[in-house]
């Protein structure tokens, strides 16, 4: 009897086990590595694909030159117009004898018109759709987006490649989906997406041969661009975010006429939300410490006098920074710094209040920045190098 229901226990099991009976081969994949979203003149959505040219790797490459495997292109790139993405997707599958897979997809690209526009209906079908990672990297470009990925960069095998890159070095705004999507739905409803650009080809390259780069960062209220940031204002909100990374910050100590780089080393910093008589403000504390890497002033910086002037340089330096970008925020009345989360954890009740016009109040937030910038280590060398002793001060 165990054996007869041993036996029926196997039989029953047997159509549960499916096997892989609906496997795909990756020989039938096409392997998107980067996408390009843009809307054009007739109001249709145009989806750009870079596509993995599988003959190129496994030709061995390196042999080509840049963005070639044994002189074959690594990837390429089609396009087609639809009403949407996913009718666009669908003319694009028609035109390609693979079946397209975004498994792979590192980055997706907005072109600037359709992120003025909105990106809602876009980012709907990118976390809706099971493939795309939502761990994908983020952009906006300047201009058109399709040209980024037509690119062949000199040091990547391809352009999507670069923005991984890119992002993974921390290198401006580091966003993923996953962190769009946060942005976009959170009590603040606003988000910053780095900017790219593409740097032209030096002389004596060939036409597609520049390089992706970032350019500054792009502002959305809500799901629509409402204006750029720069490089500068964009280190400013990295502080604000508590997002800094090690980066050089030069500085200009006063009465001096060289400059002193800095490469922070630690920088910790806590928004204390404040209401009081009824305004809202926001107290920013910032604890930072540097290192020095280079000196072009005569200060001798194992002097404690040179070091305290130093350090203040360092410190007005952090908060103009702050306040740049705090302001230039507050101007495009959009909240990518997630202060309405910490207003909101602080003081729920009267941010419920304000919440359906929180724009409005996010741009008239007093701000006040306080830093103490510290600088640890001077080098190995305590007066400029190539500089006679006699020239040297101690400030």
């Amino acid at each position: 009897m165990k054996r007869v229901l041993l036996l029926l226990g196997i039989c029953g099991a047997i159509p549960l086990v499916s096997g892989c009976w609906d496997r795909v081969e990756i020989n039938d994949l096409a392997i998107v590595t980067a996408a390009a979203i843009e809307k054009k003149e007739d109001d249709q959505i145009e989806l750009s694909i870079q596509v993995v040219i599988p003959k190129s790797i496994s030709g061995g490459g390196g042999q080509g030159g840049p963005g070639t495997g044994g002189g074959v292109p690594t990837t390429l790139v089609r396009s087609e117009k639809g009403s949407n993405i996913s009718d666009a997707l669908s003319k694009l599958q028609s035109k390609i004898p693979r079946r397209i897979f975004w498994g792979q997809c590192k980055v997706f690209i907005f072109g600037e018109k359709v992120a003025k526009e909105g990106i809602q209906e876009q980012l709907d079908f990118l976390l809706r759709h099971p493939q795309p990672r939502e761990r994908a990297y983020v952009y906006v470009s300047k201009g058109k987006a399709k040209p980024i990925l037509e690119s062949l960069p000199p040091l990547e095998s391809y352009s999507g490649e670069v923005m991984r890159e890119l992002s993974d070095l921390n290198i401006g705004m580091r966003v993923t989906l996953q962190n769009l999507d946060e942005m976009l739905t959170g009590k603040s409803q606003a988000a910053a997406l780095p900017l790219i650009d593409i740097l032209p080809p030096a002389k004596g390259e060939k036409k597609l041969q520049g390089i992706p780069y970032i350019v500054g960062t792009a502002v959305l209220n809500k799901d629509k661009m409402t204006g750029t940031m720069t490089e500068k204002e964009t280190r400013g909100v990295l502080w604000l975010r508590d997002e800094i990374k090690s980066y050089t910050v030069t500085i200009k100590p006063k009465g001096e006429k060289g400059e002193i780089s800095l490469n922070p080393v630690s920088a910790q910093i806590k928004l204390v939300p404040q209401i009081q008589n009824e305004k809202w403000k926001l107290l920013v504390k910032v604890n930072t410490e540097g290192s020095v890497i280079q000196n072009g002033t005569n200060m001798k910086l194992s002097s404690p006098k040179a070091i305290k002037a130093a350090e203040r340089a360092y410190q007005k330096d952090i908060e103009k920074r702050i306040e740049l970008a705090f302001l230039q925020t507050q101007h495009k009345k959009a909240d990518i710094i997630g202060l309405g989360k910490e207003f909101y954890g602080k003081y729920p009740k009267q941010f419920k209040k304000i919440e359906n016009h929180w724009d409005e109040i996010f741009a008239e937030v007093e701000v006040e920045v306080d830093v103490v910038a510290h600088i640890r280590r001077q080098g190995y060398i305590d007066k400029p190098a190539g500089m006679p002793e006699k020239e040297v001060k101690d400030k």
